[in-house]
């Protein structure tokens, strides 16, 4: 499993995870799509926004690896924000490659991409 070294860990002062230490050693975490609902907590939203900021600071519009990317956080933006990069595409892997979709990651995260 691939670590992003300088990739943020967590949303600071809170306990949104961004990153995993360690593979998980009873399989892989499955990348799904989580509908955000129009009523999701503030707190919330500033962690979608906040996990998009740094994956475009990180990656921009190359394709990257999953590597050790929390499965729960990036699945809030996958089918979205967040598409494979390859096809065929394994969602339980740790190798599995992505790419933000800019155009609509901008729309949904304007305040991520600002400055």
């Amino acid at each position: 499993m691939l670590k992003h070294r300088g990739f943020p860990g967590r949303l600071p002062g809170t306990d949104f995870q961004f990153t995993i230490r360690r593979p998980n050693p009873k399989g892989v975490t499955p990348l799904t799509r989580r509908e955000r609902r129009p009523d999701r907590k503030a707190p919330d939203r500033r962690a979608d926004a906040a996990f998009m900021k740094a994956l475009w600071e990180c990656f921009g519009a190359e394709p990257f690896e999953r590597g050790n990317l929390d499965a729960g956080r990036l699945s809030w933006l996958f089918g979205r924000e967040v598409l494979p990069a390859t096809d065929p595409f394994d969602p339980a892997d740790y190798e599995a490659m992505l790419v933000i979709d800019e155009r609509i990651a901008r729309a949904s995260f304007p305040e991520a991409f600002d400055g």
